[in-house]
Parts: structure tokens; sequence; C-alpha cells
């Protein structure tokens, strides 16, 4: 059920930054958007878009990275981090996609989740973007700012994932996604972040919670004088 406080905070969220629907991931296809996910695990987009210019020239088929030579895919993603593994979920999972689904990439969350190296954040990822499927993403900025709005409690991202899916609005799943992840590259860091000039200090609950530990700061250093 979503709150009079919820709906408030993404009306903020929509006059900031559009209901514009964006993809930070460079691709042309599904199964590219699927590659390049897989490779922004632990490593910014901005990195994968580098690497990929290249990779999907290199690699332009399905096909090619279901059977291509691993210890060489591990030097082309060298850069991404975490390289060898990548390299071989990539191979295995493109095999699967191209000899069970003819080089299609699955709508189905289970048969996304069933592929190596998938798990539910690269298949929602997937399920929205590229069959507009209703899909809440969790990655590292819509976990730290959704319990900074005090949105969810949890640590876990499939409980945060089931949690947003109750508070937020179905309209917009994907789009929380999106405006969270400018959001916290531009303002809620996960350190230091721009309060001051943040729109949405007056829900958060960290910058509240700042807000009354140096207000008791200041309390006790009056009382001392």
């Amino acid at each position: 059920m979503t709150t009079k406080r919820t709906r408030e905070i993404l009306e903020l969220f929509d006059q900031q930054y559009t209901r514009e629907y964006k993809c930070y991931l460079n691709y042309e296809t599904p199964w590219q958007l699927l590659v390049a996910t897989m490779l922004s695990a632990q490593c910014t987009d901005a990195r994968v878009n580098i690497v990929t210019k290249d990779l999907f020239v290199k690699y332009n088929t399905v096909e090619k990275f279901a059977y291509a030579d691993q210890e060489e895919l591990e030097q082309d993603i060298r850069p991404t981090g975490f390289y060898r593994n990548k390299a071989k979920n990539i191979i295995a999972c493109m095999r699967v996609i191209h000899e069970k689904y003819q080089d299609e990439v699955p709508s189905d969350v289970d048969e996304l989740t069933a592929l190596a190296g998938v798990g539910r954040k690269t298949a929602n990822v997937i399920r929205g973007n590229i069959y507009h499927e209703p899909s809440i993403v969790v990655d590292t900025h819509v976990k730290r700012i959704s319990k900074r709005l005090g949105l969810t409690k949890e640590e876990d991202p499939v409980k945060i994932e089931y949690e947003l899916m109750k508070v937020l609005p179905k309209d917009h799943w994907i789009l929380y996604n999106i405006q969270v992840i400018t959001f916290g590259r531009s303002i809620c860091f996960a350190r230091s972040p721009k309060c001051e000039e943040c729109f949405l200090k007056a829900y958060c609950l960290e910058y509240s919670e700042r807000q009354k530990t140096k207000s008791r700061k200041r309390e006790r250093t009056g009382k001392n004088e």
C-alpha cells in the first residue's frame, strides 16, 4: 500500500528527474544488455560502456559469445573486474540462449535466473528495459537510498525488492530505479551525501537523526558553558 508520504517522495522524484525511461548501459539488442548487465557487477556503468564499445564489435552475435575462448574473453573484459568468473558465466549463459532459446533472451524471471551469472537484479533489468514488465532492480543505490528514506529496513536485496513492490505503485517500479540511480550519483552519495542540497532531506531518516544528534550536542555544550 502506497502511503501519502511515499507518494510525496515519488512526486518530488518526478519533478526533479521527469518520468523519462533511460538505461545507463549502452546496448542495441536484448542479449547485449544482458551481457552488459552481467559485466556491471562491481563495476561502473561508464567503464562497462567503454569495454562493450569494442566487445560488441568483436562478438557481434550470441553464437560468438557462446563459443568464445574463455581466456581470450577474460582479457577482453578484464577492466570490468572479476573477469574470470564473468567470462565463464557469459559463455555458459550465451550458450544456453543460443542452443535452447535460438538467440532470444527469455522474459520469464525463473528462466532468466536459471541462466549462469543471472540473479534477480540482472533479470529485472532485462524484464524492465526489454519487455517493459514492471520490475524493481535493487542495486547499491536503491538499497542505500530506500533505507535512508524509510521505505525498507531490510538488508537482503530480494527482501528489499519484495518490500518495495508493496509500497511503490507499479507505474513507478522501473522508474524508481532510474531516478534513484541519478539521485545516488549526484546527491545522495554513500559517503558525504550533499544533504543541504537535497530535495528529499525532509523525508530522510538518516538526515533527521543527524540533526537530532547535532541538537543534543549543542544542548550539552550550552549547559557546560
